[in-house]
């Protein structure tokens, strides 16, 4: 059945095996990087393939239809299973942080704010206290008053905590090792084209929403805001294996993941405007058109999908719903660019001591200790944040508290100011003084700031699910504030000052705390993510405050500016970098002025380049050179003395086809002569069947010449998302330019140590 029909001169024609595309050819390794050039082709011709058929029958033109439909499909899926996922882990969270002050006695499922809600007995003013809900100290001695009972509640709290911790970093470490740490930095690299099996795992995607759930719930430091991204990229790809047009087409795959990475944020801060434009200009490397309108979509479904759930039980998408009613002052900006200044300095700060503290994880026997290293963390935590009412409670509450606007109803002590006689019959109030509460609850909050700002580098790295959202926003929160209240005390006895003169008479709501909170926490998540479009409307719709994107600019513009100063990458790149993962950052400037054959291999004291000969070679001398070598592919030339290039061969599709040529074809031997060419000249009969193996050769590769500036060749790396470039002079291959070569490259330019960028 191999000899199809009679060929030239009678002699038998062979059949093309490789007509048929082997099962394995055309996929990689883990660990290697991807050829978007090759994949997006892949996609082209079987689109064309199926357009053309889909003229010929009803059934071709259903399935065309079908396929063009697939993806919107795959986007509703991925949005519905975010949403419900991100909906469970924000029920379970809120109760299980619960749980460490006490539990409900009318069901123990049920967390401190419903068992409170159907209760008769509970007054306005201190509305989570009811009989129903028991503190520890309450069930464990039956009181809850005195200083034993603040040591039983105490010691109850450390115990769920380090619980908690203990359950998390155990399961990380059992069941998926990739499951720890916020994930958005694997993201960023897996979209950029590399392949690391198992980090969008089914395990992962199980252990990754349990421990997250606990992880949040230990009271460490950590949000689970970055951590949802990765959670929504799982679903993304184990949906994908639904679909073959995603299933077999690595770069298809990853538009749908920068889908899914905006879902993971929609979903996060019930933000789905900016989530898309954090997909875009935080973590995907290629963002077309297409993709922009299905992440809008997926992100819709998601938000949607998460509103049904309601978890927050206050019928809103959002965490943190303030409404504010002043508007804010010309003259406010200058504070607000203070606060940008702060947030870009703490950023700064913050990533250069947790780089170094990581480095220390990897480099010293901390890292061989991660579960006590979680559990001496969560012990110190709890046991300095319970002391403190605003440490204590929940990190989201926490920032909640602080963008909050004080109304007549609040019981907060951030709201206790002494009452003035209220001329207004509404329920904004005029600027008041602060009573002694509220100097405390500034103590209080200024502790709170020295603490978060200690633990969070510690925290930000450990082997647990940890986000940097939520911790980089309560910092800023707390700052801002701090200057909020400042603020409003100076209007309040200055309002004769000349600054304050012409907008802030006695008795009016000049001041508002809660929005430099807004402002202090967008400058200090720019300053450490450098975020500044998609922040900006990320803080907008997390607040639902339109008429204050101004003073966000301002901060995040500022914080940015402030924070590339000091040091030019956000965290995500920072880590990339120190995990050594093969990056090309498309923000970074390549301006040294090297040429291409200052870069490619072979250098002058190597050995020569290996490539394959188009027609001279046998099967042996191939699976020799591929034995011999560890490179990924070798180019094709038409002779050893020509040096003319013909195309390029990757290792892997040649070892594939060689192995099954072997098996399946009669009369492949070692002594059988491999043909790149498109006709095989005929044989001698004596000879054995050669091997033909041009339709595992890559025809186009891409070249430059010896002479091309390094930055147009990074540029073209960059863009085309290429994984090797061959360099030729005067037609003749010279040598070989590929993406690890380029990343050492720079690394060797910008004097840090070339041999940091491993692919492990």
């Amino acid at each position: 059945p191999l000899f199809g029909g009679k060929g030239v001169n009678g002699v038998p024609k062979l059949m093309d095996l490789l007509d048929e595309p082997l099962p394995g050819v055309g996929t990689y390794e883990d660990f290697n990087t991807i050829d978007w050039v090759r994949e997006k082709s892949k996609d082209r011709d079987r689109h064309r393939e199926i357009t053309n058929k889909s003229k010929e029958s009803t059934w071709a033109l259903m399935k065309s239809v079908s396929d063009a439909f697939s993806g919107w499909l795959l986007m509703l899926l991925i949005g519905l299973m975010a949403g419900a996922l991100a909906g469970g882990i924000d029920i379970s969270a809120h109760w299980l942080t619960d749980l460490k002050g006490g539990v409900c006695l009318n069901g123990f499922w049920f967390n401190h704010e419903h068992c409170c809600w159907n209760s008769n007995e509970t007054t306005f003013v201190e509305r989570d206290k009811c009989p129903q809900w028991k503190s520890w100290a309450e069930l464990i001695i039956g009181t809850a008053e005195g200083s034993f009972a603040y040591i039983v509640n105490y010691v109850m709290y450390v115990c769920w905590a380090l619980l908690f911790a203990f359950l998390a970093v155990s399961l990380v470490r059992a069941f998926a090792p990739y499951a720890c740490g916020s994930g958005i930095p694997e993201i960023k690299t897996i979209l950029s084209g590399f392949i690391i099996r198992g980090y969008l795992g089914k395990w992962t995607l199980v252990i990754k929403t349990i421990t997250l759930v606990l992880a949040v719930s230990s009271g460490l430091s950590l949000g689970k805001e970055g951590p949802l991204i990765h959670v929504a990229c799982c679903c993304g790809n184990i949906l994908c294996h639904v679909f073959t047009k995603y299933r077999k087409n690595e770069a298809k795959r990853r538009e749908v993941l920068s889908a899914a990475a905006a879902v993971g944020v929609s979903v996060a801060f019930g933000a789905p405007i900016g989530g898309v434009l954090f997909s875009l200009e935080e973590v995907s490397y290629y963002f077309p058109l297409k993709t922009l309108w299905r992440s809008f979509f997926a992100a819709l479904v998601a938000a949607f999908t998460l509103r049904s759930i309601n978890p927050f039980g206050n019928s809103r998408l959002v965490l943190f719903y303030v409404e504010f009613h002043s508007p804010w002052h010309l003259l406010e900006l200058v504070p607000f660019i203070l606060l940008g200044i702060f947030g870009g300095l703490w950023g700064a700060a913050f990533i250069r001591a947790n780089i170094a503290w990581c480095r220390r994880r990897k480099t010293t026997r901390l890292g061989h200790y991660p579960v006590l290293e979680v559990l001496v963390v969560t012990a110190v935590t709890a046991v300095l944040a319970f002391p403190n009412e605003y440490t204590r409670m929940s990190t989201s509450e926490l920032i909640s508290e602080l963008f909050n606007d004080c109304t007549l109803l609040d019981s907060s002590k951030l709201c206790d100011y002494i009452n003035v006689n209220i001329t207004k019959s509404s329920n904004e109030l005029a600027d008041r003084p602060a009573s002694t509460n509220v100097y405390m609850a500034m103590w209080q909050l200024a502790l709170a700031l020295v603490f978060k700002m200690l633990i969070t580098v510690v925290t930000f790295g450990m082997k647990v699910p940890s986000g940097l959202f939520i911790p980089s926003m309560a910092v800023g929160a707390i700052a801002g504030r701090l200057l909020g209240v400042a603020m409003e005390q100076l209007a309040y006895y200055h309002h004769d000052w000349v600054i304050f003169r012409g907008w802030c008479s006695p008795g009016a709501d000049c001041i508002t705390p809660g929005l430099y909170a807004m402002v202090g926490a967008a400058a200090c998540l720019g300053g450490v993510t450098r975020m500044t479009v998609s922040l900006v409307v990320i803080m907008f719709e997390l607040t639902g405050g339109l008429e204050y994107i101004v003073p966000l600019m301002a901060a995040a513009m500022t914080s940015k500016w402030v924070a590339d100063a000091i040091g030019r990458e956000g965290i995500y790149e920072a880590h990339i970098r120190l995990n050594g993962y093969p990056f090309l950052e498309a923000k970074e400037e390549f301006s040294h002025k090297t040429l291409a054959m200052d870069v490619m291999r072979p250098r002058r004291s190597d050995p020569p380049l290996s490539v394959l000969t188009q027609d001279s070679m046998t099967v042996e001398d191939v699976e020799t050179l591929i034995t011999e070598t560890s490179y990924s592919g070798f180019p094709v030339v038409v002779s050893h003395e020509s040096q003319r290039l013909v195309g390029f061969a990757l290792r892997r599709d040649l070892t594939i086809s060689i192995e099954n040529a072997r098996r399946r074809q009669d009369g492949i031997v070692s002594t059988s002569r491999v043909f790149f060419t498109e006709y095989t000249p005929p044989q001698a009969p004596s000879s054995p069947a050669p091997l033909k193996l041009r339709s595992v050769m890559d025809l186009s590769p891409f070249t430059v010449t010896d002479h091309t500036p390094m930055e147009i060749v990074v540029d073209i790396f960059r863009k085309l998302g290429l994984r090797q470039c061959l360099v030729t002079h005067n037609g003749r291959l010279l040598g070989i330019i590929t993406k690890k070569d380029i990343l050492k490259h720079m690394a060797q330019m910008a004097n840090r140590d070339p041999d940091s960028i491993l692919f492990n």
